[in-house]
Order: structure tokens, then C-alpha cells, then sequence
């Protein structure tokens, strides 16, 4: 596996230099002994978007995958993870830029198109009544009817560490990027 993922890693890196792309080698990447990566589902979408996100989404994607490997509680909820998550990485309340605002009673909701890995959302959790949740976006499983994997954790005192899950985004409501 280990050997798969430095090889992608150098084509990614080329695809991006011919792109004229900024390009941020993940060493955490590559060298992570234990990886949420191996036997996962998803691990395509989670190394797609660790590889080519943008540098400063890319960092917070790593820290946040690193805590989901270290198998990290944090005391709160959704929002006090990722926040931890953000702040780790070097992105505190002065480096986030919120790109939609909208209420998650009215919409209109945001726009799928403009959801970027490494995003951190907040929508409708419609698979759990209704209520608002966060998660942090990191690939589209199927675009087309808005469902998207992201870093999810429950809190709620249930002492489980955050996830990668599958959503129904349609109903996103604000959506904060690293700046």
C-alpha cells in the first residue's frame, strides 16, 4: 500500500505541476502506519481529496484524518471537533472564511458545485431528524443527488471517535474555508 500511495503521490504531483496547481507533498500521507485508508470503503475519495485539495485544506485534512487514526474524543460535539481539528492545523477563528451563509430553516441552500474538500459544513443531518449538523467535506459518492463523504463525529457523549460517513448535502447551509 505504501508503495501505491508514493507512486500516486509523485503523479498527482506531476499533474499539478503541468496544471500550474499549487502542489503540497503530505508526508503524514505517506507515512502513516496505521491508516484509516486501509480496508476502508472510501479510501479512494479520503486520498483523492488528501492529495489534491488545496495546501491549507490539505493540512486540515491530514490532522483530521490523524485524530480519526489516533482514535481521538473530543469533549463537545461536531462543531468542537472540527474546530479542534481547524485550530491543530493552524487555522483559527482569523484564518476561516465563510463562502455561504444561509439559515437551515429557509433556503435557499448552497450551491453543491461550490463545496471544496476540506470544507467544513454545516447542513441538515436528514438522516437524523432534521437537526443541524457539521461535517467536513471530502468527495461527492454521488454528485448528482448531492450525497458527499465527510468527517462526521457524533459527540454527544457516545465516547466514539469521528468517521468518515455519507450525506445527503442538499441542505447546506454555511460553508467555511480555510483562508
Amino acid at each position: 500500500m505504501k508503495k501505491l500511495l508514493i507512486i500516486t503521490s509523485v503523479f498527482i504531483a506531476q499533474i499539478a505541476t503541468a496544471q500550474n496547481l499549487p502542489f503540497y507533498q503530505p508526508p503524514a500521507f505517506i507515512n502513516s502506519a496505521n491508516s484509516v485508508f486501509d480496508n476502508h470503503p472510501y479510501a479512494n475519495i479520503i486520498s483523492q481529496a488528501e492529495l489534491t485539495a488545496t495546501p491549507n485544506a490539505q493540512k486540515i485534512l491530514i490532522t483530521a484524518r490523524q485524530m480519526v487514526e489516533n482514535g481521538e474524543i473530543i469533549k463537545g460535539g461536531c462543531w468542537d471537533y472540527l474546530n479542534t481539528a481547524w485550530n491543530r492545523a493552524g487555522f483559527g477563528d482569523k484564518q476561516r472564511t465563510i463562502i455561504f451563509r444561509g439559515d437551515i430553516k429557509t433556503p435557499p441552500y448552497a450551491n453543491i458545485n461550490d463545496i471544496l474538500a476540506g470544507d467544513w459544513l454545516y447542513h441538515v443531518n436528514y438522516s437524523y431528524n432534521n437537526i443541524e449538523h457539521s461535517g467536513m467535506f471530502i468527495g461527492w459518492i454521488d454528485k448528482e443527488n448531492a450525497i458527499g463523504l465527510t468527517l462526521s463525529y457524533a459527540g454527544e457523549k457516545r465516547g466514539e471517535p469521528a468517521r468518515y460517513k455519507a450525506y445527503d448535502l442538499s441542505g447546506v447551509y454555511r460553508i467555511t474555508r480555510a483562508s
